[in-house]
């Protein structure tokens, strides 16, 4: 079995992700299979799609039982962008998506000067940068670090949510990633 499973859903960023694995020496594979899922000692949930369209994929491939499994069992997991939003209970995005439900909270559209919110931008309290690329943002009371005033990084136990893209993120984004790594 590979280290790190980066979870299909039929889109997402997965080949950027993985590439980031690999500079960080970590294996990895794209499934959307439910033992894959359960077994692998670290699961990534990538960002960019749409909320529907990954929750549907992820309820036909029998994917959201096994992450949500995973999750009472307390498996290793970040979310990135879309993958933190799907790990709330609901998004408004697509006239209404129910998510997994791992962590409180729901997903509405962005309120801001520009949407997309395209680009970099400081984290707090980590006082760090990273790149944004999301027309929606979660809202949690897991919510453990923000930018700009919006909700960009979410804890709950085994799960970690980020709205940046650490595999775009450059060095920034890969010291995020291999402190998530050394978690397992």
């Amino acid at each position: 079995m590979s280290d790190v499973v980066v979870v299909d859903y039929g889109a997402g960023n997965t080949r950027s992700v993985r590439a980031a694995l690999t500079h960080l020496g970590k294996s990895s594979v794209v499934l959307s299979d439910p033992a894959a899922i359960l077994e692998a000692s670290f699961v990534v949930l990538p960002g960019v799609g749409s909320a529907r369209s990954a929750m549907e994929h992820l309820n036909q491939t029998g994917a959201a039982d096994a992450l949500r499994t995973r999750f009472s069992n307390g498996g290793a997991t970040l979310g990135i962008c879309l993958g933190m939003q799907l790990a709330l209970q609901t998004s408004e995005e697509d006239d209404g998506v129910t998510c997994l439900g791992l962590l409180e909270g729901d997903v509405r559209r962005l309120q801001a000067d520009r949407v997309p919110r395209l680009g970099w931008a400081n984290v707090d309290p980590w006082n760090e940068s990273f790149y944004f690329a999301h027309s929606f943002v979660g809202q949690s009371p897991d919510t453990v670090a923000t930018s700009d005033g919006f909700c960009v990084a979410v804890r709950n136990g085994s799960f970690f949510g980020v709205q940046f893209h650490p595999e775009k993120s450059g060095d920034a984004g890969l010291n995020f990633l291999e402190q998530c790594l050394t978690l397992v």
